[in-house]
């Protein structure tokens, strides 16, 4: 790995941090994280604990910052978190940045990083991409008079009709998940190693859940029966009062969609895959007598063929390319369903990497014979509790560098923020 890509991811999350306002920075838009100032500070204070005394033995400068910014949050089991009282100065916190990044760059330049650094490079250089969709959660969810509307930014994309949705017959099969060692330049440890599931045969949607579907379960009282419902999903639902999806705005009888920087009307967002909770999509798929795919279910969908053969990606071996899907930042929302039919699996499944994030019905576990990593151990192992529940695929806020086939992303079943999808099946 050269240090571009890292230098990129540096210039890339400055773009992010500049869309907030000076009112901004001790903002908590969700109450489940930190206020922005935190993760300003956060992934400086990463990339040096990894880094700096963590490979080359360096000298702390801020070992204050260090610690209060080593670590995020994932609170189980509360709706909101409570963070400390007081932060450092902006200005102290940007300080702290900029000195750990000349540090790290003068001393990861010459004579440039010899193959033993490349894994904690490569390391650091994700953590900082899966952040910048963590910010995007975020500043979707701050006030819009809190935001700097960037002049370059992507418009909405247009209105469009989705090709009609049906159902894909996926017959039996086995499916490889995760990863062999060594065969990947880098990966989190809960990619690792590989295991074969046998999967029985399946009918998948070919398309995502869209807001307009989602529309007639909401009409339908989708939210008022709990029969449709896990017990905590219904506790949670009673509990927060809902009556839809989060990132719908109710004004006057009708629906907005929450974007990056409006609230679209409906018919703007109608064909957008719709964006709710593991919970909502588990009861939604009830009401269609159905239910969410499995992990495994999932990649035999995406990745498996009628010969046997698995692919690397749903269209084949090519690298992500943009006629694939809507992936990497290239839109500041999802875009309509069915956008991308180059990108349709072997069967026939359309858009299962980009454009959401796709929840499944498998706890988040890990694989057998799972190591932890060494400079990271608690990354996946804190999360095996069977509170987390995999998502797999990537959103339009996904870098290119995370759509390899392995890698699992996981959230709490509760969780409305994440850039998500979901679509159904049905045993056959």
């Amino acid at each position: 790995m050269t240090l571009e890509p890292l230098r990129e991811a540096w210039r890339r999350s400055d773009r992010l941090f500049a869309l907030l306002s000076d009112e901004a920075w001790l903002e908590q838009p969700i109450p489940l994280r930190q206020p922005f100032v935190f993760y300003l500070g956060h992934l400086p204070a990463f990339a040096w604990n990894h880094l700096g005394p963590g490979l080359f033995g360096l000298r702390a400068f801020r070992a204050d910052l260090d610690r209060l910014f080593e670590r995020g949050i994932d609170p189980v089991g509360v709706d909101a978190y409570v963070p400390r009282a007081t932060w450092p100065g902006v200005a102290e916190v940007l300080e702290y940045r900029d000195r750990v990044r000349r540090i790290l760059d003068d001393v990861l330049s010459d004579p440039g990083p010899p193959p033993a650094q490349v894994p904690v490079l490569d390391m650091v250089l994700e953590h900082e991409l899966m952040h910048h969709e963590t910010l995007l959660y975020m500043l979707q969810e701050l006030d819009h008079r809190l935001k700097v509307r960037p002049g370059d930014g992507p418009p909405l994309p247009p209105a469009a009709a989705p090709p009609p949705a049906a159902a894909v017959e996926v017959p039996a099969g086995e499916v490889t998940l995760g990863a062999a060692p060594g065969s990947l330049a880098f990966g989190w440890d809960n990619e690792f190693p590989e295991c074969r599931v046998a999967v029985p045969a399946f009918a998948i949607e070919a398309l995502p859940v869209t807001n307009a579907g989602f529309l007639d379960f909401v009409r339908d009282g989708g939210y008022a029966e709990p029969r449709l419902w896990d017990e905590p999903g219904w506790a949670w639902r009673e509990r927060r009062c809902l009556q839809h999806p989060h990132v719908w705005v109710a004004e006057g009888g009708e629906f907005r969609v929450r974007s990056l920087f409006d609230d679209v009307p409906f018919d703007v967002a109608a064909d957008w895959p719709a964006t709710v909770s593991r919970a909502e999509a588990s009861a939604y798929a009830r009401w269609r007598q159905a239910r969410l795919p499995s992990e495994a279910e999932w990649h035999r969908a995406a990745r498996g063929t009628p010969s046997g053969e698995e692919r690397r990606f749903p269209w084949g071996e090519d690298s992500p390319a943009e006629r694939h899907g809507s992936f990497g930042l290239r839109h500041g929302s999802p875009v309509p369903a069915g956008s991308f039919p180059d990108g349709a699996s072997a069967w026939g499944v359309q858009e299962t990497v980009g454009n959401g994030w796709e929840w499944t019905g498998t706890p988040f576990a890990p694989f057998p014979g799972f190591e932890p990593m060494p400079r990271y151990p608690g990354y996946s192992a804190d999360f095996f509790d069977g509170r987390h529940f995999v998502l797999l695929g990537g959103s339009w806020a996904t870098d290119g560098v995370l759509l390899r086939p392995s890698f699992r992303n996981w959230f709490q079943p509760h969780y409305p923020y994440v850039f998500s999808k979901f679509r159904c099946v049905r045993p056959i």
